[in-house]
């Protein structure tokens, strides 16, 4: 399903420059690409939101949107399953739970030792976008536990992907104990794009999207064969999920 909040923060923008010439563009598409601007416009005509005047919404929406999930999850979990006791905020050095703590003593130890800072460095001390904890865990000593790692997208780049999988990665690789979900949330409207994070060797579990009822109506009636082919590979292998899964996975898990 759509996410309920999807609709406070899509929309049309003014734009000087677009690929189709456009006087207002889906503020979720890439203005560069045609694919992009069609695909995003099919969403909000979905939607129901006027095309004719820009609309009423953030003008930078990636803030916003990692606030509003951290909100949702919050208010979700607690009535999906109340025997857990739930923790949700915005960043937070992973540090601070349990599965990580000791890389504490590791920044400790290069940040005294200049040479281990240059061997080592420091791209361990990650702060995702939303974190979810469970509080009612004695494991080895600490109640706090990272269940989950939200990574909040407003669109895909290139940079982004590298970004969200060296993050995780590093978060596999240093944990102790469970893995936490490590998951991305997004309104991207292309699906090659979606694809590129949401292939690959599992840094990623999983890109739960915002709009994502919509746009499959979007790719089905508007895309490409390129864009459907990667829609439905990355659907079938349940790696694109609906933004609606992300609070009842982890009330499950």
């Amino acid at each position: 399903m759509t996410a309920a909040f999807a609709t406070r923060l899509v929309g049309w923008k003014r734009s000087k420059k677009n690929k189709l010439n456009w006087a207002l563009v889906p503020n979720s598409a890439d203005a560069d690409s045609a694919e992009s601007l069609r695909l995003a416009a099919s969403v909000l005509d979905a939607l129901g939101v006027p095309s004719g005047t820009p609309s009423a919404v953030p003008a930078n929406p990636g803030a916003p949107l990692e606030q509003l999930v951290q909100e949702d999850l919050q208010a979700q979990l607690p009535c999906l399953d109340s025997r857990r006791h739930w923790q949700v905020r915005n960043g937070g050095l992973i540090t601070e739970f349990v599965q990580y703590a000791h890389l504490k003593e590791v920044d400790a130890l290069v940040r005294a030792n200049p040479e281990l800072r240059v061997t080592i460095g420091r791209d361990y001390l990650i702060k995702p976008d939303v974190t979810v904890a469970l509080l009612d865990l004695n494991v080895l000593g600490s109640p706090a536990f990272l269940h989950a790692a939200v990574s909040c997208k407003w669109t895909i780049r290139s940079d982004r992907v590298q970004n969200i999988r060296h993050e995780y990665g590093q978060m596999v690789r240093h944990r102790r104990g469970r893995q936490p979900h490590l998951v991305a949330v997004t309104a991207e409207p292309l699906p090659s794009r979606l694809a590129s994070i949401a292939r690959g060797t599992g840094e990623v579990d999983a890109v739960y999207h915002i709009l994502y009822d919509h746009l499959a109506t979007a790719v089905a009636s508007t895309a490409n064969e390129e864009q459907k082919a990667a829609w439905d590979e990355c659907v079938g292998q349940q790696r694109i999920l609906p933004y609606s899964a992300l609070g009842e996975t982890l009330a499950r898990w």
